[in-house]
């Protein structure tokens, strides 16, 4: 098991190598699953990040087949059975950093401040109820936010979002509580940017 601030190291050097274009062999997602895999995992970080099909996590962080236990979901929200798979992973696994991944241009933040503004208009109940979970953050980000330029408000929120979701983990989640208080493990939030590949980890981190 390593350390949460070595996994962290990891996965800045693995974002610095996928930003410059030198990816490393040794981490190349695409390669063919071997004998070491097949008997049980040891991921370094879990990553609850967006459904987004421009934030693969492995390829951002250049890490590869067995390196990242990663959870993905529209808005990178927290809903229970989510919580549950990071709690697995933190338990089963041993992983010490947890990282909450949101990105630039987030889709369901948009949505959710385009809701904001057409209350009235219909969408299916089950993307209703993904909207419904980070609206309240979305409001308090348009409140605290009066004034910035619609994409400074969406950046805003879509920060105050990932915090929130940081934040739920380390604190309504009596497992990942204690595994905090006792044992070592760290939750961070960090967003990804769409223009230019970087990842910036932001809170629960001294950067």
């Amino acid at each position: 098991m390593i350390s949460a601030h070595e996994a962290l190291e990891r996965l800045r050097e693995g974002n610095r190598r996928f930003v410059s274009g030198k990816q490393g062999r040794d981490a190349d997602p695409g390669r063919s699953p071997g004998p070491e895999l097949t008997g049980g995992q040891e991921p370094s970080a879990i990553i609850l990040g967006c459904s987004d099909s421009r934030v693969p996590a492995e390829i951002v962080f250049d890490q590869g087949l067995g390196d990242l236990f990663v959870i993905r979901v529209a808005g990178n929200i927290v809903a229970p059975s989510l919580v549950g798979s990071v709690e697995f992973a933190a338990q089963q696994f041993g992983t010490r950093l947890v990282v909450v991944l949101g990105h630039s241009e987030c889709g369901v933040i948009l949505a959710a401040l385009e809701a904001i503004k057409r209350p009235f208009e219909s969408k299916s109940p089950n993307l209703q109820s993904i909207i419904d979970r980070v609206r309240p953050v979305v409001e308090e980000a348009v409140r605290t936010g009066h004034g910035l330029e619609p994409e400074d408000l969406v950046r805003h929120a879509v920060r105050k979002n990932v915090r929130a979701s940081a934040e739920h983990l380390r604190q309504d989640s009596e497992t990942l509580a204690g595994l905090i208080e006792t044992d070592g493990l760290l939750v961070v939030g960090a967003e990804y940017s769409l223009e230019t590949g970087e990842v910036e980890f932001f809170d629960g981190v001294e950067i």
